[in-house]
């Protein structure tokens, strides 16, 4: 999951020159995700996994880094 999530996120939404050396915890509202991208990356997700990701928990401490979006995946599985 998290290497989809990584591939998704990094070929449509967030473009870094190295994402090789972008880590789990690295910031991606810092990296450029904005809010377009969060609502898309919430549809790829509910999509491909099959989960409904609530809108009120739509907030930073779920979509900030790699590793917050998986833990929020799991959370809902």
């Amino acid at each position: 999951m998290h290497d989809e999530l990584k591939s998704f996120v990094f070929r449509e939404l967030v473009h870094v020159l190295d994402e090789t050396s972008f880590s789990g915890d690295d910031d991606l509202l810092e990296a450029g995700l904005d809010s377009m991208g969060i609502m898309r990356l919430v549809l790829f997700i509910e999509e491909r996994f099959g989960v409904t990701l609530p809108d009120e928990e739509i907030e930073p401490d779920n979509i900030q880094t790699l590793n917050r979006i998986s833990s929020w995946i799991e959370r809902h599985r």
